[in-house]
């Protein structure tokens, strides 16, 4: 059942109407990329560099580059001076990108999922027509993600370093 409150959510009975948020996947990803970006141009950098910089941990990383391995977004390297570099180019890889490798979905709410003519998550699956709203604003966040690259991203920074 809906709750209709005045001013309240509307929420599935079943719970599988989840609202997208972009996890710490996505942030500490991107974080990931531009770290190994800044610091991988002249030798690999190691995971335990980036733990500390960054302060995310080394376990949690191994999983995040697994997934950006698999994409070919990074390489890996083994050995004493092993570690992680970019496999692309800054400007070749978007923040878009970085998302849908990291997260499982890439719709704002289960309903707006891609391919589906009938979402079933909710008693209104089928005839609501709030869908097409969730449907074009998964499409507009990734729109702009796809335009905002680990190239720009450190045109910021250096311009932010030479206002200092």
């Amino acid at each position: 059942m809906e709750n209709h409150k005045k001013g309240g959510p509307i929420e599935c009975e079943n719970g599988l109407g989840k609202v997208m948020r972009l996890t710490t996947k996505s942030r500490y990803g991107t974080r990931l990329i531009l770290d190994i970006a800044i610091y991988g141009k002249e030798k690999p950098v190691p995971l335990s560099d980036v733990s500390s910089r960054q302060n995310i941990s080394v376990k949690y990383l191994e999983q995040l580059t697994s997934k950006l391995k698999k994409a070919g977004i990074i390489t890996s390297h083994r050995g004493p001076f092993g570690g992680h570099r970019l496999a692309k180019p800054p400007e070749d890889i978007s923040i878009g990108s970085i998302v849908r490798i990291l997260e499982e979905s890439t719709a704002i709410t289960d309903c707006a999922e891609q391919g589906k003519k009938v979402c079933g998550i909710c008693n209104r699956a089928g005839e609501c027509l709030s869908r097409w709203i969730w449907v074009e604003a998964s499409r507009a966040m990734f729109d702009r993600l796809d335009q905002i690259t680990i190239s720009s991203l450190l045109e910021i920074k250096n311009k932010e370093l030479k206002k200092e």
